[in-house]
């Protein structure tokens, strides 16, 4: 579906351009019926990013040039058309120089369902046109266990292989991604979840943020607690969306099996199961195991990765095994200092720290590339 927005001042044009749009698949983001200074008119594109703006030129209090100027860069995805009461070649020349990708007058239907089949055309190529990308899901096996700060590192290491990467957090009632990657986003999933008839390249930019090359975050919504829990077909939607525009998606599941955590791991190439060394997170852990294996998810799938392993840890990688039924994928080992003093600086952990090299390793080794050379003597197995 193509999203739209559109300023027109002139009567005759908008009620052509609204005739014309009868029985498209279209979805109206703003419109205006007054073409002044604008301002109200950018912010809303800023905030939508729409696939197409439709905007009168007939009526203008600044050059054409200056008000295309200011649509393009409040929307530099978008695909601006410039409609006029005339043909005439003076404005024609004006708003093409100026950065308008089309320029329509009257009689609108044809010309503006050639725009609306080209958009379309293009948004398909672009999003066809990407190879299958892969989702690594982080499921924590209890409260605590660090699934989410897991999943922001990685996500910065996939990031650093020269791969596009998106960092989800599914975790719709207590998503902590956000804070840890200073988010700025003013949207959340729950955007994209209410939103799948919508997604496309245009809608999408407007949900996530980047502030890291090659990294996007999308976020879980700021409230404690999400009044509805998202269906299993829209979050279905959203990752399959994901890997038409990233390299590798990494999915904060959140913790435990819930129905909305079973639908994110069933999609996902690969589940990071997190755990750590202590007695209960064991006990969960093995449960969930014997959950998903009862259930049908392949083992080949899981990884089972323990977090916070002391320096002196009494239990050995094939002790795990025994206990757990799978093989141990890596160890982590206990780093509360490090990550307090990165946290207390509003950053992720700096490069040379153990656990930001163990981190490092791990997220090759999710990638498949080559493993670095370890600087430390850390637990990574």
């Amino acid at each position: 579906m193509i999203t739209l927005s559109m300023a027109i001042e002139d009567k005759a044009l908008w009620n052509e351009v609204h005739s014309c749009l009868q029985g498209e698949s279209i979805h109206v983001d703003s419109q205006e019926q007054q073409v002044g200074d604008l301002d109200t008119f950018t912010s809303s594109l800023q905030r939508s990013a729409p696939d197409l703006v439709l905007i009168d030129v007939s009526i203008l209090s600044h050059p054409p040039q200056d008000v295309i100027e200011k649509l393009r860069l409040a929307a530099p995805g978008s695909m601006i058309v410039a409609l006029n009461t005339t043909g005439e070649t003076g404005p024609v020349l004006a708003c093409f120089r100026a950065g308008a990708d089309e320029y329509l007058f009257p009689p609108l239907a044809e010309g503006l369902k050639k725009v609306l089949e080209r958009r379309q055309q293009e948004r398909r190529r672009s999003e066809s046109g990407r190879p299958a990308g892969k989702i690594i899901a982080f499921l924590s096996a209890k409260g605590g266990c660090g699934a989410t700060t897991l999943a922001c590192h990685v996500a910065r290491e996939l990031s650093r292989l020269n791969q596009s990467v998106l960092l989800a957090d599914f975790d719709i009632n207590a998503g902590m991604v956000g804070f840890l990657m200073k988010s700025v986003s003013p949207y959340s999933i729950t955007d994209a979840l209410n939103n799948v008839h919508r997604l496309d390249a245009s809608y999408w930019k407007a949900l996530v943020s980047n502030g890291i090359p090659g990294l996007e975050v999308i976020s879980a919504p700021t409230a404690v607690a999400a009044k509805q829990q998202p269906k299993p077909e829209d979050i279905r939607q959203v990752l399959a969306f994901a890997r038409t525009r990233y390299q590798c998606t990494v999915a904060d599941a959140g913790r435990g099996i819930r129905e909305s955590t079973m639908t994110v791991i069933e999609s996902a190439d690969e589940t990071c199961l997190v755990t750590t060394p202590e007695i209960p997170a064991l006990h969960q852990t093995r449960q969930i195991i014997q959950r998903l294996l009862d259930g049908g998810y392949k083992q080949e799938r899981l990884r089972l990765i323990v977090n916070r392993v002391p320096k002196r840890s009494g239990t050995r990688p094939e002790e795990l095994r025994e206990i757990l039924g799978i093989p141990l994928f890596a160890s982590l080992p206990e780093a509360y200092t490090e990550l307090h003093e990165a946290y207390s600086q509003g950053q992720l952990l700096p490069p040379g720290t153990v656990l930001g090299e163990c981190m490092e390793r791990l997220a090759r080794k999710l990638a498949g590339a080559e493993p670095v050379k370890a600087k430390r003597r850390a637990l990574f197995f």
